[in-house]
């Protein structure tokens, strides 16, 4: 798993942090039902105590329907949901997935098709940011989920240790070759590491770019797109890293990552919005002030995760106008949306809640810095891109071949037109 999916795979709030949702865990909000009517939800931390939170605005709609939220951990979740989609077996009446599930599943037809009568969700598509709705979008154009939060890109960055090399944020994101050689300068002065993993940079740049609706490793066609410039590029840049001693090589979510931020041997992160909070609540708490939030180097404007709500297209037809009305107000309520984003980091897609005067407020972890409007304006200039369904293999793919770069000495044009090759013979299958 390559840094960039580590981070995925956290989803942009941590859920592989959270340890005390057990696996299938359900919470029923039984004492509110006395018509024996029954919603269940499906979801992982902390989304299941979002939507636990929701429940009495819920209760004041429908006094009568209980809803029983099903919590496991992250990936004991998806799993459970690809296979209750594939058997049709113990499939809820609601369904939350991460944003690279969402593509993933919508490649088949075990989703709801949310563009049809009754639910017509193509009316909701002005109310959200954009790259994030479009995310929603199957090749066959159907709608199959409905977003409630996203992950801006951001760079963030120890100014104390910028100013003892002398530099400020302007030195670190005119360009990514700005940004490896004021590591450089940065390693000189303070010792410290750019970046954790050289992976994470090239995770970065593969996405530096590209048009909406382009895909990262395939073209609507299924073309392969690896041996290209900008895969070139994004190697290079990651083996000067290494080379130049820039990277700590460790891997995200490991002890050694969570130490180098405490002790102040990693400079930078590039990372989700939501790792502020992170750092702020167990990563490294002792740093509070030390930090600062900027756009990700050379305008790039990335989305790291999100959480969708979806309806199963088999789950129990009497329970889908309940089910679509309760998505509708665990994604369309402004108030809802807002108590989600200060109590768990869930930065909000719902674009209405973008104004409030929240975003302005300085965060204290980053010494003041009102950093959500850098977050608000990457989230609105991310964009969409085209889903593929061999995207994870391919992931794999070119992370292994960049290892054979780094760590053997491959050369990159071998690298690159070998997994390019490897590619062709999985695009179509």
């Amino acid at each position: 798993m390559t840094e960039f999916s580590k981070r995925l795979a956290t989803m942009g709030r941590r859920h592989a942090m959270v340890g005390v949702a057990a696996l299938g865990l359900a919470t029923t909000d039984a004492l509110h039902a006395s018509s024996g009517r029954k919603l269940t939800v499906a979801a992982f931390p902390l989304l299941d105590e979002i939507i636990k939170a929701s429940l009495p605005r819920w209760r004041q709609r429908h006094p009568d329907v209980a809803v029983e939220v099903v919590s496991r951990q992250y990936v004991d979740h998806h799993t459970a949901m690809t296979t209750a989609l594939s058997t049709s077996v113990y499939l809820p009446d609601v369904m939350a997935l991460e944003a690279s599930y969402v593509g993933r599943f919508s490649q088949g037809e075990g989703l709801q098709d949310l563009s049809l009568a009754p639910f017509q969700a193509e009316a909701l598509n002005p109310r959200f940011v954009p790259y994030a709705f479009e995310q929603t979008r199957n090749r066959r154009g159907a709608r199959v989920a409905v977003p409630t939060d996203i992950g801006p890109g951001t760079l963030l960055y120890r100014a104390d240790m910028l100013a003892k090399a002398g530099l400020s944020e302007a030195d670190l994101t005119p360009t990514w070759e700005a940004y490896v050689a004021a590591g450089a300068r940065i390693k000189a002065a303070t010792g410290a590491y750019l970046v954790g993993n050289a992976q994470s940079l090239k995770d970065i740049v593969i996405r530096s770019g590209l048009r909406p609706g382009e895909g990262l490793y395939f073209d609507k066609d299924s073309r392969v797109l690896v041996n290209s410039p900008r895969f070139h590029r994004a190697f290079e840049l990651a083996r000067q890293v290494r080379q130049r001693q820039l990277d700590a090589k460790v891997s995200a979510w490991s002890n050694e990552w969570a130490e180098g931020f405490r002790r102040g041997s990693i400079a930078t992160d590039l990372t989700g919005a939501w790792m502020v909070g992170q750092m702020a609540n167990w990563v490294a708490p002792s740093t509070k002030g030390l930090w600062r939030a900027a756009q990700l180097p050379e305008n790039t404007f990335v989305g790291y995760g999100g959480s969708f709500y979806a309806i199963p297209r088999r789950a129990r037809a009497e329970n889908k106008a309940l089910a679509w009305e309760l998505i509708q107000l665990l994604t369309l309520d402004p108030a809802l949306q807002l108590a989600a984003f200060k109590a768990q980091d869930a930065f909000p897609a719902l674009v209405e809640t973008h104004q409030d005067p929240f975003f302005e407020q300085p965060v204290a972890f980053l010494g003041g810095q009102p950093a959500r409007v850098v977050w608000r304006e990457a989230a609105r200039r991310i964009s969409s891109t085209e889903v593929h369904k061999q995207n994870n293999f391919a992931d794999e793919v070119i992370s292994t071949e960049l290892d054979n770069v780094l760590d053997r000495g491959k050369h990159i044009g071998q690298a690159l037109a070998d997994a390019q090759r490897l590619l062709e013979r999985r695009a179509h299958r």
